[in-house]
């Protein structure tokens, strides 16, 4: 059996195009090889190219002319980090460009609209607003809030390698409205919907839940303090006139020795200073959605409030 030639280190840890490692000095039998895979015609990627996100990014990436197609809809979401729904995993990549492209297992659009010069993890990207209209076509109205909480969140300790905001609520608004293609009205439900604070899907979900459930707007992330002024803590969902505090319960709560500790100091403060917390778990937003309602509404009119 003739011996391996081996690859050009420069193509043993990155996808590359057939006419680029023709340049090269690679030979087309050499592209057939069993520890290469074809994941786009004329793109060829080493064994053990991840099969993340990034991953197919990375594939299709050298197909990509600069300048031209940008990563878009349910793809720039993903690569924007908003908090999608599990089913939305296996997309297929989405991109759009001036012109349309065809490229098997993907899905190309046009648009004449400022793609921008954005990149996220690498890649280029349309703008956060512009994404976020395109995926008003396809996401659920619920899903969309979460999208835009996420866009627009400044978050109390910024991460200076992913300055927050993604986008202003004014810029995200003024996107939509001159938005003139499938989701507008969607979109404009959503933006309506949207609040600053959120940092979590699960935190826009139950927000929505219990608005919808005819409960006043609660604050969302804010600053709580006793009668003296004295500091408490943060809370997800704050109704401050009746004392009534509601939280996501997730598994990092447990997970995280450090946030566990400091969960539990921080409910005896709350309670020492004269407040109801009720924590609500994944199934308190899904199959046990009623049991949450009432829950907040025994919790309220204990404490006075009347619908």
């Amino acid at each position: 059996m003739p011996k391996r030639v081996d690859l050009p280190r420069a193509l043993t840890t990155r996808a590359f195009t057939t006419r680029e490692a023709e340049v090269a000095g690679v030979g087309r039998g050499r592209l057939r090889g069993e520890d290469l895979t074809a994941p786009h015609r004329g793109v060829r990627v080493p064994d053990g190219f991840p099969g993340t996100l990034a991953g197919r990014c990375a594939s299709l990436a050298p197909l990509l002319a600069p300048g031209g197609h940008r990563f878009s809809h349910i793809t720039a979401a993903q690569l924007w980090d908003c908090p999608l729904p599990r089913a939305w995993a296996d997309e297929p990549l989405h991109i759009t460009g001036p012109r349309g492209a065809r490229i098997a297992g993907v899905v190309g659009h046009t648009s004449t609209a400022g793609l921008g010069d954005e990149r996220r993890h690498g890649f280029p990207v349309v703008p956060p607003e512009l994404m976020f209209v395109q995926a008003a076509a396809l996401l659920e109205l619920d899903d969309l809030v979460v999208v835009a909480d996420h866009l627009v969140l400044d978050p109390r300790l910024l991460d200076p390698r992913n300055i927050r905001p993604h986008v202003r609520e004014h810029d995200l608004r003024t996107a939509v409205e001159a938005h003139p293609g499938r989701g507008r009205r969607r979109a404009r439900e959503a933006v309506e919907l949207m609040r600053q604070g959120a940092e979590s899907r699960p935190e826009t979900l139950l927000r929505l839940l219990l608005v919808r459930a005819g409960f006043p707007e609660p604050e969302v992330n804010p600053r709580v303090v006793d009668e003296t002024g004295r500091w408490l803590g943060w809370a997800d969902l704050v109704f401050r006139q009746w004392k009534v505090a509601v939280e996501y319960d997730g598994d990092q709560h447990r997970t995280d020795v450090r946030q566990y500790e400091e969960d539990i100091a921080r409910t005896e403060r709350f309670a020492r200073a004269g407040w109801h917390q009720i924590k609500v778990r994944n199934s308190g937003l899904h199959s046990a959605r009623e049991r949450t309602v009432a829950r907040v509404d025994e919790a309220l009119r204990a404490r006075g409030w009347r619908p």
